[in-house]
């Protein structure tokens, strides 16, 4: 193109040439042509002594040429002569440089059509999914479809279509984009315009979702007075006792009792982890105490009137001896243990407040009802976001405000607004979820593939990582964790440094190097992510749910790891 161009110019040149040549040479119009001159001299006539002398007229050009071209270069401007129009060319070099921006351009546009293209073929290939999606959510048995089932199926998978082609829509963009750039500074008659939709401006592919905790189905808890039940929680790790705590909150506000929390020599510090007067505050009335507060109450009549146990089996109220040594070495005298009905906590029934009202109602002043976090009570009534009881706040069981202030500054100081937060389970995991069906263990490869998958969904570069996984594992997943052929940094909370201040607080007030304080720190700073990945069966996920729910925080994002893949390799189990 460039040497066209150049052949063009000089062809331009030539034109512009020519008709200079033919005004000079307006002077000869034909070889027989003779034009008067003041220097012409008639040897015809008056001279006839100098013919003899110059007879040749060869001697005569010699001595009369160099005198003409003399006059004539001190007489005529010969710039103004031999001067030639040239269109003008502001500059040969900038025209090089605009032409190969131009080409460079052009292939860049390429390549993103070439994205573009193979983009397309994908969605073009999950319509075909869709249609699958639907054909399978129907009942083959009874000829019906499942309407909840495809109800959320089907909004999944129109959020992720709206997300393919919003990226779409963008790509596009950055194509227009490309192509004007080697134009800036010409009109293009409106091509510059921007004819987007101004309602994709503010579409959030993951966007918050809407709880509706306004239409919450609720329960007033106005307990009677001095009448108190024990919160009894045996089970698992701090994130079940939390759960069975909620669930004893539950029943305290159907019996109208006061729930007493558990004392720290049997049980957690919650205290530590949780405002318990926060949940006072949230009711505006005396709904929970510590066992110390009950125990100044009742002074020397410490005693359990009634211990009914909501679960039968392995054992009553699923308490060992050693947990009733312990409820008798705080200065308890405990009546009877027995279960009111038979109840596995391998395979609870399902039960409504009519079954419990009829069971636990009592006038007794203390009762007990031992561990409840297997309970299934009106689930969907206990699980709803903000919880089954009437309150002004948006949760009752929350972190204390030291640590939700600590997630802050740590969030300010390493992560910034738009993080996923990643709760990656590892540590006694392997049997676990092999026990289950399916199992819920992923090897880290395919953990990162699915990973890389929420990261490009959520166009969102830095994760931050909870997990109790050895170094062997965190490392080989940092180094397949990639988005646009970068490294996403997977960031954990690091080793108190007197340097750094965001963990100045619970330092002050001596909760630092505290396991539970920090694990309720690791669920804090993961409710409040912009993204959320979890453990399929773990508790520890669970809560997190629990709290972005009540929050609000929680994303059309969120997922368990994997979620609806298999494993690519499951280990046989041991014999």
């Amino acid at each position: 193109m460039m040497e066209r161009e150049s052949s063009d110019e000089e062809e331009n040149d030539l034109e512009n040439l020519i008709p200079q040549n033919d005004r000079s040479n307006d002077v000869v119009k034909s070889p027989n042509h003779r034009h008067s001159s003041a220097f012409q001299i008639d040897f015809n006539t008056g001279l006839s002594g100098a013919s003899c002398i110059f007879n040749d007229k060869r001697y005569l050009l010699a001595i009369f040429l160099p005198t003409l071209i003399l006059i004539l270069y001190l007489t005529i401007d010969l710039k103004k002569l031999f001067q030639t129009h040239i269109p003008a060319i502001k500059d040969l070099g900038g025209s090089d440089s605009g032409s190969s921006r131009m080409r460079e351009s052009e292939l860049q546009a390429l390549y993103l059509l070439k994205q573009q293209e193979f983009e397309l073929f994908k969605m073009w290939n999950y319509t075909a999914l869709l249609n699958k999606s639907d054909l399978n959510s129907v009942d083959n048995s009874s000829n019906f479809v499942n309407s909840s089932s495809v109800n959320h199926n089907g909004v999944l998978l129109l959020e992720d279509l709206k997300s393919r082609v919003f990226s779409q829509i963008s790509l596009n963009k950055r194509i227009q984009g490309v192509l004007l750039s080697s134009h800036e500074n010409e009109g293009f008659g409106g091509l510059d315009e921007n004819y987007t939709d101004a309602s994709l401006a503010s579409w959030n592919r993951c966007g918050r979702v809407d709880q509706r905790l306004s239409g919450r189905r609720t329960i007033e808890w106005k307990p009677r007075a001095n009448k108190y039940l024990l919160a009894i929680c045996v089970s698992g790790q701090m994130s079940n006792h939390l759960i069975c705590l909620e669930k004893h909150m539950f029943f305290a506000a159907l019996l109208d009792r006061v729930l007493v929390i558990p004392s720290a020599k049997v049980d957690y510090e919650f205290n530590r982890v949780l405002d318990i007067d926060h949940i006072n505050k949230c009711l505006g009335r005396k709904v929970v105490v510590t066992f110390e507060e009950f125990a100044e109450v009742k002074k020397r009549n410490l005693n359990v009137d009634k211990f009914m146990c909501y679960f039968s089996l392995p054992q009553p109220c699923f308490v060992d001896d050693e947990h009733v040594k312990k409820l008798k070495g705080l200065g308890l005298s405990l009546s009877k243990i027995e279960a009111v009905w038979k109840e596995d906590v391998k395979k609870p029934n399902q039960r409504t407040v009519q079954d419990v009202l009829a069971k636990f109602s009592l006038d007794d002043d203390v009762i007990a009802i031992g561990d409840v976090f297997f309970a299934d009570v009106e689930r969907d009534w206990v699980m709803q976001p903000g919880g089954p009881i009437a309150h002004k706040c948006k949760t009752l069981i929350e972190p204390s405000r030291l640590i939700l202030l600590t997630a802050q500054r740590f969030i300010q100081t390493f992560l910034g607004k738009d993080f996923i937060a990643l709760h990656f389970r590892r540590h006694g995991f392997l049997k676990f979820c092999n026990a289950k069906q399916p199992s819920c263990f992923y090897p880290v490869p395919q953990a990162a593939e699915c990973i890389n998958r929420v990261v490009e969904r959520s166009n969102t570069p830095v994760i931050y990582l909870s997990t109790d996984a050895a170094e062997s594992e965190t490392g080989l997943l940092q180094s397949l964790v990639i988005w646009n052929g970068k490294t996403v940094p997977l960031v954990q909370r690091p080793t108190r440094n007197s340097a750094e201040k965001w963990d100045a607080l619970l330092y002050r007030h001596g909760l630092d190097g505290d396991s539970q304080v920090d694990a309720m720190l690791d669920k804090t700073i993961c409710a409040l992510s912009s993204v959320f990945i979890g453990s399929s069966g773990s508790t520890f996920t669970e809560d997190i749910l629990r709290l972005r729910k009540a929050w609000e925080s929680a994303s059309l994002c969120d997922e368990y790891l994997c979620q609806g893949e298999l494993p690519n390799f499951i280990a046989e189990e041991d014999e």
